[in-house]
């Protein structure tokens, strides 16, 4: 099964506090909008969210369709085909995908620890 880009995604209390935090880690702004709320932040190919009031927890996130640095990849498994092969594993989604849609998707569920994880298809 081909997930796609992988990220973490955090749910932080001061998106300030964190970004500094990261940055003196060596990440750099990537992606986003401090002033909405959320940040996706890059060293290298590790990306981390910073996300302040837009859910609660941490959430792993892999993007179906996408390559490390956010661009489009060609072939790849669509999130509804992954959808059908977790919930045959016997996987409980918390979320699904309109499995009659195309396009942009996401579906979710919960591992063993209680930890999201967000299967979020952007193209």
């Amino acid at each position: 099964m081909a997930l796609g880009a992988f990220s973490v995604s955090l749910a932080v209390k001061d998106i300030a506090k964190s970004r500094a935090f990261y940055e003196a880690l060596g990440f750099e702004k990537f992606h986003g909008d401090q002033a909405q709320g959320w940040l996706i932040m890059a060293n290298g190919d590790a990306k981390i969210g910073l996300f302040q009031g837009m859910f609660e927890g941490n959430i792993l996130t892999f993007n179906p369709g996408w390559d490390q640095n956010a661009q489009p990849v060609e072939g790849f498994e669509d999130v509804r085909d992954i959808q059908k092969k977790l919930k045959a594993a016997g996987v409980a989604m918390t979320s699904e995908a309109d499995e009659t849609s195309t396009g942009p998707a996401s579906a979710t569920c919960i591992d063993p620890d209680g930890n999201a994880v967000l299967i979020d298809q952007h193209v």
